[in-house]
């Protein structure tokens, strides 16, 4: 199989070392429980920590990625991270040819007085932000750092009817992290990709949806 144009290594000698990469945790990690969709996610974040405990960790929603490939496939789908190192992360060639946007406020201005007049976090009031300005609905939700963007949002689909078309929720941490995760793996009617307990962040979401734009982009070939 040939491989993929855009969301792959630039050449072929990285495309080479990460295939070996891939090749060496299939072989290590031995049998596991996940789907051959969701199995490329977990593998790819495995690659970016070499740490095997996600294989296990990882927990999805039953729709989790079927969700995540439409959307992106469907184009000009926004992606609402909890702080710019995802969005700075994320390769911009991968997101240009689906047509996606990123976008943060953890630094706005308005966002942290408002965290500072409610005595909440600034990723709180952030989450709030993209709420207001209608990005939640619809978008890829990566949350790696603040377990408190995330409680907000499990928060809002549940008070405010937001509907994000899938969340990955993976904040690390010692304080409400593993909590704010056990949130979001109870929801039914969105979407999502955890990590269980303390295990999380931003490079693992960073790679979770680089897994899913690799998918979407054998998709697109597929079909060609």
């Amino acid at each position: 199989m040939s491989a993929n144009t855009v969301t792959e290594q630039l050449t072929a000698a990285g495309r080479a070392i990460e295939h070996d990469s891939f090749a060496i945790i299939d072989q290590e990690a031995g049998p596991h429980a996940y789907s051959a969709e969701q199995w490329p996610l977990v593998r790819r974040m495995i690659h970016a920590n070499a740490d095997f405990e996600f294989n296990g960790l990882t927990a999805f929603h039953p729709q989790a990625m079927q969700a995540g490939l439409e959307r992106i496939l469907a184009g000009n789908t926004p992606v609402v991270a909890d702080v710019e190192m995802i969005c700075v992360g994320l390769s911009k060639p991968r997101l240009t040819h689906f047509g996606m946007t990123t976008h943060q406020f953890i630094s706005d201005p308005d966002v942290i007085a408002a965290a500072q007049a409610e005595d909440t976090t600034r990723a709180v009031q952030a989450m709030r932000k993209a709420h207001r300005l209608g990005l939640l609905d619809g978008a890829i939700v990566g949350i790696g750092n603040a377990p408190t963007a995330l409680i907000e949002v499990v928060r809002l689909i549940h008070e405010e009817g937001v509907r994000p078309a899938l969340v990955v929720g993976m904040p690390v941490g010692f304080v409400s992290a593993a909590e704010s995760k056990d949130l979001l793996m109870e929801l039914d009617d969105v979407p999502w990709v955890a990590i269980r307990g303390r295990k999380g962040g931003s490079t693992l979401v960073v790679a979770a949806i680089h897994a899913i734009l690799g998918l979407a982009e054998e998709r697109q070939r597929q079909a060609a």
